[in-house]
């Protein structure tokens, strides 16, 4: 199926120092957004992937207001600076995303606390601390909200339990069998403490009454700020890893010309769509990075597409410029180019529409890369390709010349 008419060259190298003006502009403007945010412009949105704290989502059974769910959280100073953001959803309308950066981890002074109120390491306070109620041992879990203790003889479940309840700021999670004996030889006891989603859901049903808070949360998350950083670090690295092997593949598949244009077309679509999140104010995740490797490989591949049409026409069109075949290999694949990407924009925009959540935010990225990868294959890749080319041909012009004169001068 051909869009236009066979034969015709559009000279689209003549428009390209305006395309090329605007692909540094925004390229300039995303970077400022995700590392120099101000007052006049929005800070990245990193979710809790990437910056710590706890999420729930909730479906209240009755409407309630942002700004009401937010103050209700605070109201009891266990939680600051939550975040609270109603997720579209037709068939929830009440549906809510919240965000604290309080997480569960035990911190070491409550740790202390716990160890001193199982009487862990005390010695000959039979009073206080019967035989029976000893810990020998206690050990926390990474995730913060359990810990297993370890007694020498049969625990008194119940001591135990009052035990810890005297302890500030620790609550045991609701259930029959918390704590748990779950090794007998070695009389060793699970403790499970509420997270913080709980408690969340807790405050918001003290708060709001539970005619309007559910009984559990959709779904509960946390991430602490070490494992944040380290997921940050590990997404900006599998970006910059996957756009180094696309040039070694560029100059192994074509030559050393072609691979820079490619990459920083790459650079550009990722950096183009990062700042579209940042100013949508949409939230920058897991999920975000992997639209942004996908956007990479589209990219890529329309980009490797006219990179095929050049070198072929390159051999067949020896009399013409470099510039004259960028015209030509372009205009030969423009409507293959605008029927791909229009097809996936279609396919793309029915998620955005009608989808939720993350896959709104994936279609969202999708949208943005699409159109930023299609338009880069063409006034990015292509039009730094030929002024390579054009460098390189003076550079071995200059040096052609250079040794002539010196062959004279001997």
């Amino acid at each position: 199926m051909e869009l236009f008419k066979p034969g015709r060259v559009y000279d689209f190298m003549r428009v390209r120092v305006f395309w090329i003006t605007l692909s540094i502009t925004l390229a300039t403007a995303s970077l400022v957004l995700l590392f120099w945010p101000g007052e006049k412009w929005p800070a990245p949105n990193y979710g809790t992937d990437f910056r710590g704290g706890t999420e729930i989502e909730v479906a209240f059974k009755k409407h309630v207001n942002p700004e009401e769910v937010r103050k209700k959280v605070t109201s009891t100073g266990q939680f600051s600076d939550p975040e609270v953001v109603q997720v579209q959803d037709p068939k929830q309308p009440n549906r809510f995303l919240i965000r604290v950066q309080e997480i569960s981890t035990v911190d070491e002074q409550t740790r202390e606390a716990i160890k001193k109120a199982l009487c862990f390491g005390v010695e000959g306070d039979n009073a206080n601390c019967p035989k029976d109620a000893r810990a020998t041992e206690v050990k926390f879990s990474a995730g913060g909200d359990k810990f297993s203790v370890r007694y020498d003889v049969d625990p008194d479940l119940e001591k135990m339990k009052q035990q810890l309840l005297s302890v500030p700021n620790v609550k045991l999670r609701v259930s029959a069998t918390n704590p748990q004996v779950t090794n007998p030889r070695d009389h060793r006891v699970e403790v499970q403490l509420q997270s913080k989603g709980d408690q969340l859901m807790d405050v918001l049903r003290e708060q709001l009454g539970a005619d309007t808070v559910p009984e559990s949360a959709l779904r509960v998350e946390w991430v602490g700020p070490k494992a944040g950083k380290q997921l940050r670090d590990s997404a900006r690295n599998s970006v910059a890893i996957a756009i180094i092997f696309i040039m070694l593949y560029l100059a192994f598949r074509f030559d050393l010309r072609f691979a820079p244009g490619v990459v920083i077309a790459c650079v550009h679509d990722a950096l183009v769509v990062l700042g579209a999140f940042c100013l949508a104010h949409r939230e920058i995740t897991l999920s975000t990075i992997a639209t942004v490797l996908t956007i990479v490989g589209y990219s890529m591949n329309d980009t490797v597409v006219v990179y095929d049409r050049i070198r072929e026409n390159l051999g067949k069109h020896r009399g013409k410029s470099f510039g004259e075949i960028i015209n030509l290999s372009v205009s030969e694949t423009l409507s293959r180019t605008i029927l791909t990407s229009g097809a996936t924009m279609l396919s793309v925009l029915a998620f955005f529409i009608f989808g939720t959540g993350v896959i709104k935010d994936l279609a969202f990225g999708m949208v943005v890369g699409i159109i930023a990868g299609t338009y880069s294959s063409i006034y990015v890749a292509a039009p730094l390709t030929e002024y390579i080319d054009r460098r390189m041909s003076k550079g071995g012009a200059a040096g052609v010349k250079k040794r002539l004169q010196a062959a004279k001068a001997t």
